[in-house]
């Protein structure tokens, strides 16, 4: 059974028993946090990076995390499974690829679950971005299965933050060949913090000076790694976070 189909069910069984929304929102602020996640990203953020998250948990566990630790404004979007609460209370979790209905992403990588691909949501950042005119670098930090499709389709110029220990590491140590983009792996929250940061000051530096280096006419705008976004003079540099 995929995990976001076993997530639902579990949400039935839990609401059945008496538990409610409130019950959900007290077990996920109680998991506790590495402090130096909650500053890398505010740090990142205030450098100018276009954040993104690429989860495949759900839209409510997501925003009652982020709400709670006062991160929800850093990110421009969030990508991951739909959540509603049905008639009767209970939480739902539907997919975000909705294989049940026969609308099945098609990815031949192989490490994609049924119900989210996320290197077609990347692709879909990237593309929007490219018509309007921009083509950000990528920073993409992930730790599991499904994150392998999404560093395949990164390019040269771009960043790719694996846990080590997990999933996406160990596919990615199994054919470094395949994975275009600089690999940067990190073990806690200190380290991802150091290198996130030190990633996004590297591709400011890199984009200013060959903006430099361009006839005044033909100067392009900024863009910094990650998963993509509005320049107007401020890096496009956004973290895909897990």
């Amino acid at each position: 059974m995929p995990w976001n189909t076993l997530m639902d069910t579990m949400m039935g069984e839990l609401h059945a028993r008496g538990r409610t929304l409130g019950d959900f929102a007290a077990a996920l602020l109680a998991a506790p946090i590495d402090p130096r996640v909650p500053a890398a990203i505010r740090a990142a953020a205030a450098l100018g990076c276009d954040l993104r998250v690429l989860s495949d948990a759900n839209a409510f566990f997501i925003e009652t995390v982020l709400e709670h630790h006062g991160l929800r404004g850093c990110f421009t979007e969030v990508n991951t499974n739909p959540s509603r609460v049905d008639a009767g209370g209970r939480l739902r979790i539907e997919p975000y690829h909705d294989f049940l209905r026969g609308a099945p992403h098609g990815c031949g990588v192989g490490t994609c679950p049924p119900n989210m691909c996320k290197g077609q949501v990347l692709h879909r950042i990237l593309r929007e971005a490219a018509a309007g005119g921009r083509k950000p670098r990528v920073i993409y930090l992930g730790d599991g299965r499904g994150d392998y499709c999404p560093a395949l389709r990164l390019a040269r110029e771009d960043f790719v933050m694996p846990r080590r220990g997990y999933p996406v590491w160990d596919l990615i140590r199994e054919d470094p060949a395949r994975v275009q983009a600089e690999v940067h792996p990190w073990a806690d929250g200190a380290e991802m913090e150091a290198t996130l940061l030190a990633l996004v000051r590297r591709a400011l530096v890199e984009d200013a000076a060959a903006a430099a280096l361009l006839p005044l006419d033909c100067k392009l705008e900024s863009s910094i790694p990650a998963a993509a976004q509005d320049g107007g003079g401020r890096a496009d540099a956004a973290a895909a976070l897990q």
